[in-house]
């Protein structure tokens, strides 16, 4: 055997006692961590499931977890949502819950080799014990799909229980087998009411009251700049407490409890929550794309606004904005593409920050154009034909008569020049003879689209 190679039965012990969890909240000396070495979020981080805030509907005293948990039933688990909302303390729990080996993995620091080094160790715990090994991988998006491969033999077995937590779409970033054999779990943003809970616990813990330390006002604001993070909350809230302790702060001299005011004077503008490749990321150009399809100028240019303050790329702002003005605009106002194109190279000749000012234009007037799909549509049902039927043949008339011999064949005969009719339009057949009769295209009678309709409708009259 190779040096450094491990048994599946070695592994077993090795990986074990490598990254278990820590149910005790000891140091690795044995020692209690002190106060002061150890995160406000993590002091805070509850021991049992009837502790945690938020995700109501997860652990609500009705939900049908409850009774899986109980039973030890835990099948793989996906849990999917924003940072900070209790995804790292639920798998911790789990890990009390079921009659299992519990291994903690961040996916930044592991590879292909050390994944297939804990199945090994799982499949030998399961066949020589006859127990289960609960795998928590964080971050799991960060898992290239050839890492994600390497889980899913393990995961499919039932080897290991794969529980893995992400802030991204899993749909989009894993591999659809390893997805469909995992349950998803979906964690919300905690609400105000939650966060409120939060700081109630924190001061309790620090032997205060929390209107002791702020002011009703100053706590819905410190709530406000958390956005439905948790641990964010805890870590802002912790800079005050040591403010409070007599830490300088980054202004003047505060009094107690704190104001609105006060917050500015410790803290710099509260973060913005936007992640440029993450959910947040498709969430708000959504809702930015259904805003002006939806003829809103308002919601349209407040998302914008949002996904610009947010760091987003404003080229891919403007490239949405050219495929909207012909989805969903078209040719009830032919103008909108000109001037989606025009926006696109405006944004690419100038940038930021002046550029977002010509985004604003065409939201605005997208927004306020009227509305047509029927191109779209037309495409699409051109298309679903085209699966149906293959390449029917072309009419002779209208095919390519390059040669003499395609002009032997009858190629371009009897096709008439339609410039040549009284109304520049000649009555003659275009499409294959299976499909003659079929309409795609059917004009609205929004905006310039009305006229298109009432043009064709003259020609054929």
């Amino acid at each position: 055997m190779p040096n450094g190679a491990i048994t599946a039965k070695q592994s077993v012990v090795d990986l074990f006692s490598f990254a278990s969890i820590d149910r005790s909240g000891a140091d690795s000396a044995g020692s209690p961590d002190s106060a002061g070495s150890v995160p406000l979020a993590e002091r805070l981080r509850p021991q049992k499931l009837e502790d945690m805030v938020g995700q109501e509907k997860l652990l609500g005293p009705s939900a049908a977890w409850r009774d899986l948990l109980q039973n030890g039933q835990i099948p793989s688990l996906i849990l999917w949502g924003p940072p900070g909302t209790g995804k790292t303390t639920f798998a911790n729990l789990l890990a009390q819950k079921v009659d299992a080996e519990f291994i903690v993995v961040s996916a930044i620091d592991t590879g292909a080799k050390r994944l297939r080094e804990i199945g090994a160790a799982g499949r030998a715990l399961r066949l020589e014990q006859r127990r289960r090994t609960l795998v928590f991988v964080d971050e799991i998006h960060r898992l290239n799909k050839g890492q994600q491969d390497v889980l899913l033999p393990s995961v499919e077995k039932g080897d290991v229980i794969l529980v893995g937590a992400t802030t991204e779409n899993p749909s989009y970033e894993l591999n659809a087998a390893l997805l469909s054999r995992c349950r998803l779990i979906v964690f919300e943003r905690l609400s105000p009411l939650e966060l409120r809970k939060l700081i109630e616990r924190a001061t309790t813990l620090q032997g205060l009251r929390s209107d002791d330390l702020m002011t009703d006002e100053a706590s819905t604001r410190l709530c406000e700049a958390a956005d439905g993070d948790g641990r964010r909350l805890l870590n802002l809230l912790e800079v005050i407490l040591n403010v409070r302790r007599g830490q300088p702060a980054n202004g003047g001299k505060l009094n107690w409890p704190l104001v609105p005011a006060d917050l500015a004077k410790i803290f710099d503008s509260p973060q913005f929550r936007y992640d440029r490749a993450g959910d947040e990321h498709y969430d708000t150009i959504s809702a930015f794309i259904k805003s002006v399809r939806g003829s809103d100028p308002d919601a349209a240019v407040y998302y914008l606004a949002r996904m610009l303050k947010g760091g987003e790329d404003p080229v891919f702002i403007a490239r949405r904005l050219v495929i909207l003005a012909s989805e969903d605009i078209s040719n009830a106002d032919p103008r909108a593409l000109t001037l989606a194109v025009s926006g696109l190279q405006a944004v690419e000749l100038i940038g930021l920050p002046e550029a977002s000012i010509s985004l604003a234009q065409v939201t605005t007037y997208l927004a306020s154009a009227p509305k047509s799909n029927r191109s779209y549509m037309a495409l699409q049902a051109a298309n679903e034909l085209i699966e149906k039927t293959g390449s029917l043949p072309i009419p002779l008339a209208l095919r390519s008569a390059k040669t003499n011999a395609m002009k032997g064949l009858g190629y371009g005969r009897d096709y008439e020049y339609s410039h040549n009719g009284e109304k520049g339009y000649v009555a003659q057949q275009f499409l294959p003879e299976q499909i003659a009769s079929t309409h795609f295209y059917e004009p609205s009678d929004h905006g310039f689209e009305k006229n298109i309709a009432q043009y064709l409708k003259w020609l054929k009259s």
